[in-house]
């Protein structure tokens, strides 16, 4: 060795991290030891080559200097080092894992443990031991007798459950899935428990609010006295830092995994996270199930490594997924003919419910929830639920603020400009999220009308992240706000996080946009702005109680699965009585039309196109006069595109049959200044026009019409003339 040697920078331990359950080492206890080993990235290979022998490791390649085979060889060197003050301490058997760390410096090797103390101080021994072989001493000796020495220290604080117990866990879903589960369960009589990001709840009462997303929520679940079912939410941090709450569970789901978070604690890639996520698959015990994704690859790839049976869930019926899982003995969980379906090996579908008939989906227009649903529904199934539990559970859980706060809590509010308009409010915490969102908001909005969103995120989102939040948002919405989060900023400040957001609203073409230093702010400059019929959707993270007071405090009313399904079948320019609509017109009596319309009108007392529609039996029967008072009430109402330019015409069209020639004239007039394209328009205006004794102006504005609208080949060739003998029709030149 050469005196550079001694100058090197020291081996040191980083991290010394006690891990109470399973983890992403091991299915049990372990010891995470993180190594800062820039020495022996650094050496020459002659020195490495002579720790190796030293080692027991003489044969091993060692690499050139800061390579990633250099890397490799020194995370062996470290279990070596483990292996060795182990035995010597007294402990023969170890179970023993290394990789290679995020950068080529940095290693962690883990290790179970039964004792505290012996535990904790073998991570320690890692470091001087390294240290002394690369200076060409032996320390094994002194450390093993410092690991003999070590108290004991308290045991494991792992749970062993005594009842059944499902852990929730996926990037996106897993608080949704959480929740409805547990109304499952309670649904079916069952004394439930369950912990999330929200805090502990025990049978619908908050025990401790606040993030219970890891060990310390499944200590309070399995702590609350008589509960029979539990359900765990858990978060890849708890499982990183402590590991999982429980020695197993009976079931696990794993919504899905995409890039969140990405950048902390050692976890830098999706396929990294999609590991850490399959911890809880592999601590299910072999006769519980695997509730996974089958349309996310990642996660289908964890049934690989679970004891348990696989159940997958799918929005695609014919998904190769299905097949996998029925081949290997699982179950199967889909949308059949717009049904939750159960499948399995008998070939004979289980059709649970209507998939309208989910409050959660939205009428099944939030796909994400719908999967969701899936999950839930294949967990409670795979707990033992009581099917007919399972589908009053699914019929009777709200995505209200009560039952699921913060996840797609829809609302109808007055709307700043005039009418109402839906205020959407959820977490939407990543560009999934807020794609979900905008979806639901898409799904929601009437024709014509405009979608309003206000922009936030946690600062601890990356700049990539954030920036595509932006340039989603930019492409979706049609008014964007910045409506910032000031308690979760965590670590940047407002200005920096609305620098990147804004860099992806450019991306989208979107120059410009207001900014509030609150989430409520922004929800309230929103509505201001907003039109009957428009959306407003706030990503809501730091103030959802606030918003909800402020949302009470206005006279909002929070929408039922009628009221959602009625906003989701006129956004696709539908009424919900459609079918009513179209046989009342297939009728060719004309007295039964006018009295089905009457039944129609009654009904749906001040609907705008009911009201319509019931004018129009009226002016079908020849009773004008009366045609023409329904005409109206409907334009009062409010009634929207397109039926709103139709009742115009047939207004007009019944006042020139009643003789009030010059009003009919006028309310033509200004429906084709606005669609100067219709000829349809012009010429019922013709016709108005001849009637109030102004033919010449009746034929030039249509043959102006015809002129600029018609395709007709001889049209096109003479438009220059028809246009010009119009104007002088019009001018009264002929």
């Amino acid at each position: 060795m050469t005196s550079d040697l001694h100058a090197a920078p020291a081996v040191t331990a980083t991290e010394v991290r006690v891990l109470e359950g399973p983890n992403l080492y091991f299915p049990r206890p372990a010891v995470k030891v993180t190594l800062d080993l820039t020495a022996y990235v650094d050496a020459d290979r002659e020195t490495l080559a002579g720790v190796a022998r030293t080692a027991g490791l003489g044969g091993a390649q060692v690499g050139d200097p800061h390579t990633e085979q250099r890397q490799r060889v020194v995370a062996r060197l470290a279990e070596r080092a483990v292996r060795q003050v182990s035995r010597a301490s007294g402990t023969s058997r170890l179970g023993v894992r290394s990789r290679p760390g995020t950068e080529l410096s940095v290693v962690v090797v883990s290790f179970v443990w039964r004792r505290r103390g012996s535990a904790q101080a073998l991570g320690e021994s890692v470091a001087p031991v390294l240290e002394a072989w690369l200076r060409g001493d032996d320390v094994i000796e002194q450390q093993a007798e410092l690991v003999r020495s070590a108290p004991d220290g308290p045991p494991p604080r792992i749970v062993t459950p005594r009842i059944p117990v499902a852990s929730v866990t996926g990037t996106n879903g897993k608080t949704s899935t959480t929740r409805l589960l547990a109304h499952i369960a309670m649904t079916a009589g069952k004394h439930t428990a369950w912990s999330s990001t929200d805090g502990v709840v025990d049978h619908g009462e908050m025990l401790e609010p606040g993030d219970f997303s890891g060990p310390a929520g499944a200590r309070g679940v399995l702590g609350a006295p008589g509960v029979e079912i539990g359900i765990l939410e858990t978060a890849r941090g708890g499982m990183l830092l402590k590991g999982l709450g429980v020695s197993h569970n009976d079931v696990s789901v794993v919504t899905n995994v995409s890039a969140d978070h990405l950048g902390l604690h050692g976890v830098d890639t999706v396929d990294q996270l999609a590991e850490v996520k399959a911890i809880i698959t592999r601590a299910t015990r072999p006769e519980g199930w695997t509730v996974l994704n089958g349309d996310d690859p990642r996660v289908w790839a964890m049934r690989t490594g679970s004891p348990a049976k696989p159940w997958v869930f799918t929005l695609d019926p014919n998904s190769p997924a299905i097949r996998e899982a029925l081949g290997a003995g699982g179950r199967a969980i889909t949308v059949l003919d717009d049904h939750v379906t159960v499948l399995s090996d008998s070939g004979m579908p289980d059709r649970l419910v209507p998939i309208v008939d989910v409050p959660m989906t939205i009428s099944g227009l939030s796909r994400h929830n719908v999967a969701n649903v899936l999950a839930a529904a294949a967990a409670a199934l795979g707990l033992g639920i009581d099917r007919a539990a399972v589908v009053e559970g699914l019929r009777s859980f709200r995505p209200d603020a009560s039952l699921n706060p913060g996840r797609m809590n829809t609302y109808t509010a007055k709307a700043g400009l005039g009418g109402d308009c839906t205020v959407v409010v959820d977490l939407a915490h990543n560009e999934a999220g807020l794609d979900a969102l905008m979806d639901v908001a898409e799904g929601l909005v009437a024709p014509g009308s405009r979608i309003h969103l206000g922009l936030g995120a946690a600062g601890d989102r990356t700049d990539e992240i954030l920036e595509n939040l932006g340039e989603i948002a930019g492409h979706r919405a049609d008014h964007v706000v910045a409506a910032h989060k000031a308690h979760y900023l965590r670590g940047r400040s407002m200005e920096e996080l609305e620098s990147h957001l804004r860099v992806g609203l450019q991306r989208a073409g979107v120059a410009d946009i207001a900014s509030y230093t609150t989430e409520l702010a922004g929800l309230q400059a929103l509505v201001e702005a907003a039109h009957d019929g428009d959306v407003v959707a706030i990503m809501c993270h730091a103030e959802r109680q606030a918003i909800y007071d402020w949302l009470a405090e206005v006279g909002a009313v929070a929408d039922d699965a009628a009221d959602i399904r009625r906003k989701v079948i006129a956004s696709r320019g539908e009424h919900e009585a459609e079918e009513a609509i179209a046989e009342l017109w297939a009728d060719e009596d004309a007295h039964r039309r006018i009295e089905t319309g009457a039944a129609l009108h009654a009904s749906y007392p001040g609907d705008a196109r009911i009201t319509y529609e019931y004018a129009g039996t009226f002016d079908s029967a020849g009773q004008e006069q009366r045609a023409v008072e329904l005409y109206r009430e409907a334009l009062d109402a409010g009634l929207r595109e397109p039926y709103r330019h139709r009742a115009v015409i047939q207004l007009a069209s019944s006042l020139r049959n009643v003789g009030e020639h010059e009003e009919a004239v006028r309310l033509l007039d200004e429906l084709a200044a606005d669609r100067p394209e219709s000829v349809g328009i012009a010429a019922f205006r013709a016709l108005a026009l001849h009637s109030a004794g102004r033919s010449a102006d009746a034929l030039g504005g249509l043959l102006s019409a015809v002129a600029q609208a018609s395709t007709d080949e001889d049209v096109l060739r003479y438009r220059r003339s028809l246009t010009a003998y119009a104007k002088e029709l019009e001018q009264g030149v002929r």
